[in-house]
């Protein structure tokens, strides 16, 4: 089972989401720091396409683990929803291809 860990505590806004994202998911350094660009980085993750650093089997999911999540609802809640948004986004496009959705975000 892989598994990523974002640090809530270190995110307070949309840029600091962006930059721990980057650093959990190993996004490459052109990473433009944009949420379209955050789903176009995880909609790819059983393809070897460079994109993040994971790279998931053909049905393996990838649990997505905000740790100090309290921390992040309290100063960001609008990322944390947003985040949660575009996950159900990119769980649909997989399914639209045919295969078994990819992400799971669990909040601790």
């Amino acid at each position: 089972m892989a598994t990523v860990e974002l640090n809530g505590a270190a995110i307070v806004d949309a840029e600091s989401f962006h930059v721990e994202s980057q650093r959990a998911f190993g996004f490459p350094d052109s990473y433009p720091h944009t949420m379209d660009s955050w789903v176009d980085c995880l909609s790819y993750l059983r393809d070897e396409d460079g994109m993040s650093s994971i790279r998931l089997a053909e049905d393996e999911t990838l649990h997505i683990v905000v740790v100090h999540s309290d921390a992040l609802r309290e100063r960001a809640e609008d990322v944390l929803e947003e985040m949660a948004f575009c996950i159900i986004g990119i769980n649909e496009r997989y399914e639209d291809y045919g295969e078994k959705p990819a992400l799971e975000l669990a909040l601790r």
